[in-house]
Parts: C-alpha cells; sequence; structure tokens
C-alpha cells in the first residue's frame, strides 16, 4: 500500500469518528463449529456441557459485538462507563471462544501418537531439555491453574515454547504468543467425570493428545518465528 493511500485511510477515518462518535464499526461474527469428540475418557455429559459453554461464548460475544456499534466511546475514560465493560466483556468471550476451539481440536485422539522425527517434538524437547520435562511443566502449570487453560505457546519475544496458565480467559495471557497445546483446567471439564481428581483428568486428556493438529499449529508458529527474526 502506497503512504498516501494510508494518510487518505487515516484521515477518513479521524473525519468520520469526528462527525459520527458513535458509529465506528466494530462489529465482528463467530460461528459455532462442530467437533468430533470420540474419546470415552470424557462422559457425554461433559462434552454436553463444554459444547453449550462454547455456544454461550459465541452468542454472547456476537451480541457484544453489535452492542459495541452503537457505545457511547465519549465516556470510555470512565472507570464504569458502558463502553469499558463490553470491552472487557468482548475480549473475555473472544478469547473463550478461540481456546475453546483450539481445546476441543487437540483432544480425543484415540490413536494418539507423537514421533521423534516431528517438528512438535524436536522443539519441545529443544526448548524444554526433553518431552519429559515439557511434560512435567505442563501437568505442573495445569494444576497450578485454578481455572482457565494450560497452553503450550510459542512466544515471539522469547522466541521459543513456553507453558502457562490463565485463571480465566482474559487474565494471565502473555502478549504475542501463538498457542499449540490447549488443555481445559476448569471443574467443568473434569469435575463430574474425575470426582474432582484434576490430576487424573490432565493426564488422561494428554494420552489422547491429537499431535496431527498440534504438527500444523507447530509449523504456523515457526512461520511466525522466521518473519519476525
Amino acid at each position: 500500500m502506497k503512504k498516501k493511500d494510508v494518510q487518505k485511510i487515516i484521515k477518513d477515518t479521524f473525519s468520520n469518528y469526528k462527525e459520527e462518535p458513535d458509529q465506528l464499526s466494530e462489529s465482528y461474527v463467530a460461528s459455532i463449529k462442530s467437533f468430533s469428540l470420540p474419546t470415552e475418557r470424557m462422559s457425554k455429559k461433559t462434552k454436553s456441557m463444554l459444547l453449550k459453554d462454547y455456544e454461550s461464548h459465541v452468542d454472547a460475544f456476537n451480541k457484544i459485538s453489535a452492542m459495541l456499534d452503537t457505545s457511547n466511546r465519549e465516556s470510555s475514560n470512565s472507570d464504569y462507563s458502558g463502553y469499558r465493560s463490553l470491552k472487557i466483556d468482548e475480549i473475555y468471550n473472544m478469547n473463550s471462544i478461540y481456546m475453546t476451539e483450539l481445546y476441543l481440536s487437540n483432544i480425543s485422539d484415540l490413536t494418539s501418537e507423537i514421533l521423534m522425527e516431528s517438528l512438535s517434538f524436536m522443539k519441545l524437547e529443544r526448548d524444554f531439555g526433553t518431552f519429559e520435562n515439557w511434560q512435567r511443566d505442563f501437568i505442573a502449570c495445569g494444576m497450578s491453574a485454578r481455572s482457565g487453560y494450560v497452553v503450550t505457546a510459542f512466544s515471539t519475544y522469547l522466541q521459543r515454547y513456553v507453558n502457562f496458565f490463565t485463571d480465566s480467559t482474559n487474565s494471565n495471557v502473555p502478549i504475542g504468543t501463538y498457542p499449540t497445546i490447549v488443555l481445559r483446567v476448569d471443574e467443568i471439564s473434569y469435575d463430574k467425570d474425575y470426582a474432582n481428581n484434576k490430576k487424573a483428568y490432565i493426564y488422561n486428556m494428554m494420552k489422547e493428545l491429537n499431535w496431527d493438529i498440534i504438527e500444523q499449529r507447530f509449523n504456523k508458529s515457526e512461520k511466525i518465528a522466521k518473519s519476525i527474526r
């Protein structure tokens, strides 16, 4: 894009803002995706609860997006403004949708297997010393989380893969990370099936990680890594 084109876009954007400050377009539309969950390590009831929770976040996100279109941005400096509240809820629901989709996509592989020559294995071994070290640290993060998710992600800042947990989908999320392995670890995901034994749940889900899906994510994260070096 030419420099003058960029300047024109900026000028037009601010011109529109001055004329109609409440009419900036911010609508997004999230669509519900379907997931195959053949695992028997999770009950039908839990699967149903997870899917309903996912659908509720999609619905909430779309409603919030529409509300933001007509939100009064002039009062955005207030700690109690409606705009502030909507933006907080927007990120919470957007992250919940994204993390749930990553989670449901990378579990429930009945023939789960990771190959030593795979990119995911080699990168985890490189950055954690051994694959077993990654497993131990991933489990430790999962056990440390009060709710939310445990994630293995590529950090664009550190230029390596790291594990972290979120106590909520809109808190404790490192900036500049690309998720590759995601496991939900709040009570809704394990309470009914594992009698509140989170560790047993984490172990069982890790036994059925879909390494084909995870490998695709590692390939994408490596492209990101190359683009910023």
